[in-house]
C-alpha cells in the first residue's frame, strides 16, 4: 500500500485538528496495532484502546504493547451488537479505523456508525480510512486503481509472501499456532466472500443518519479516502 503512511499521517492530522487536548482514542479493527503505534509516536501521553476480533492479530498487538499502560488491547467482534460491553470505562475523544471495515457487511457498518455516535460526546470525532471508489468515474476510477497497483509492485519489486502464504507461516509459528487455531473458529476464509466498499457518499449519508453533524471527505488518494465526522 504505497500511500499507507501518508494515509495514517492524514488520519492523525484530523485527530489533531478536532481534539484540543491529549487524545484518548478507540482504534476499531486495530489489527497488529499499526495505527495505535503511530498515534503514540505523535502523542506520547495519549491513551488508546485497540480492539479487534482476530486472535492472531491480537496476539501480535498484545506483544507489541506489553507493559505499556497507555494501551488496552481488547478482543471483541464488531459483528456482535453487544461489542460495546467489552470496552473499558472511560471517555474517547476520537473513534478511528483504517482499512478494516470493508470486512463487515453493509448492515453491520450502518449499525456500527450508530454505535460510534452513541459512544462519543458532542464535538468528538469519528474518522474512517478505507477503500472508497470514485463514484461517477467509470473510466478514470479503475484506471487510477490500476496506477496504484503498478506503484505497489514498483515499490516492492521483490515481493514478500502473499496474503495466504503469510497466514500459512503464522500457522507454522509455534508462538502463534494456538492463536491461528482459534482464528479458524471465527473466520472460514482469509477474505470475506464479498467485501463492502461503497463510495464515500454512502459513508457521509450514513454518518449523518447516525447522528453526526459535520461530515466530509478530508483526504483522498485515488480510490482510498478518509471520511471524518463530528458528533
Amino acid at each position: 500500500m504505497p500511500d499507507r503512511e501518508v494515509q495514517i499521517d492524514a488520519l492523525l492530522d484530523v485527530i489533531d485538528a478536532a481534539v484540543a487536548r491529549t487524545p484518548a482514542i478507540l482504534d476499531l479493527g486495530s489489527g497488529t496495532g499499526t495505527l495505535t503505534r503511530r498515534f503514540l509516536d505523535r502523542w506520547p501521553d495519549g491513551r488508546a484502546v485497540a480492539l479487534d476480533v482476530d486472535p492472531v492479530l491480537l496476539a501480535i498487538a498484545s506483544a507489541t504493547f506489553v507493559g505499556d499502560d497507555r494501551v488496552q488491547v481488547v478482543a471483541a467482534d464488531l459483528r456482535d451488537a453487544r461489542w460495546i460491553g467489552s470496552l473499558p470505562h472511560g471517555r474517547f475523544d476520537a473513534i478511528v479505523t483504517t482499512t478494516a471495515l470493508h470486512w463487515l457487511p453493509e448492515q453491520v457498518v450502518r449499525r456500527l456508525y450508530g454505535d460510534a455516535a452513541a459512544l462519543l460526546e458532542p464535538g468528538c470525532l469519528f474518522a474512517h480510512a478505507e477503500a472508497m471508489p470514485l463514484a461517477g468515474l467509470p473510466r478514470l476510477g479503475p484506471a487510477l486503481a490500476d496506477v496504484k497497483r503498478r506503484r505497489r509492485t514498483s515499490c516492492h519489486p521483490e515481493a514478500g509472501p502473499s496474503w495466504d502464504d503469510w497466514w500459512r507461516q503464522v500457522a507454522e509459528d509455534p508462538r502463534l499456532r494456538p492463536a491461528a487455531e482459534a482464528r479458524q473458529s471465527i473466520f472460514l476464509h482469509n477474505y470475506p466472500e464479498h467485501e463492502f466498499c461503497p463510495p464515500a457518499e454512502w459513508h457521509l449519508d450514513t454518518l449523518l443518519d447516525a447522528g453526526f453533524r459535520e461530515v466530509g471527505v478530508v483526504w483522498r488518494s485515488g480510490a482510498s479516502a478518509i471520511v471524518a465526522a463530528l458528533r
